[in-house]
């Protein structure tokens, strides 16, 4: 009679309870521990986020040049427009554009152009960013794979490319630095 009173009173309800309750909080915390590491995942990655934004130093790019840097894994073409440049752009006749986009709404600054370089057919890098390359009809820059031609405004002009060469979010520090991103 003793071990069924052990077993069949209050001792083992109490004793049910406090197993029922373990092994659930376990599966809890062995639930929350797979799932963790698939949320953790989709977390952008170290390189992303080191990279999330990028300050440029504009000081030493003359006139007439350019520079290419890294933001997020994508080249981003940083052009110091001259004088017949800026004019270029400013005089096309936006609504003969395929992807109608005044200069002024490109540039922040006129003297300065900042742009993803990544055509926007095929993901390719256009041409141009050196003195030498070809920089297409328009002055600006040339995507060799299949022919698209940009202007001084990274606006297509001609070729398969169906949008611009695209902005990126970008502000001025100062006159002579710019954060993208």
């Amino acid at each position: 009679m003793a071990d069924t009173a052990a077993t069949s009173g209050d001792d083992g309800i109490e004793r049910r309870d406090f197993l029922v309750l373990a092994a659930g909080a376990m599966g809890v915390v062995g639930a929350a521990s797979f799932v963790w590491p698939l949320i953790d995942s989709m977390n952008p990655s170290a390189e992303v986020l080191a990279l999330s934004t990028v300050e440029v130093n504009l000081e030493p790019i003359e006139a007439g040049q350019a520079i290419t840097i890294v933001w997020q894994g994508k080249p981003v073409f940083v052009r110091h427009r001259t004088e017949k440049e800026i004019k270029e752009a400013a005089e096309v006749v936006v609504s003969d554009l395929r992807d109608p986009e005044p200069d002024s709404a490109r540039a922040e600054k006129p003297d300065w152009l900042v742009m993803i370089g990544l055509c926007t057919h095929l993901g390719c890098i256009p041409l141009g960013q050196k003195s030498t390359d070809p920089q297409g009809e328009f002055g600006g820059w040339f995507c060799p794979c299949h022919g698209s031609h940009y202007d001084t405004a990274g606006r297509i002009r001609k070729g398969p490319a169906p949008r611009n060469l695209p902005v990126p979010p970008y502000s001025f520090v100062s006159d002579t630095t710019i954060r993208i991103g």
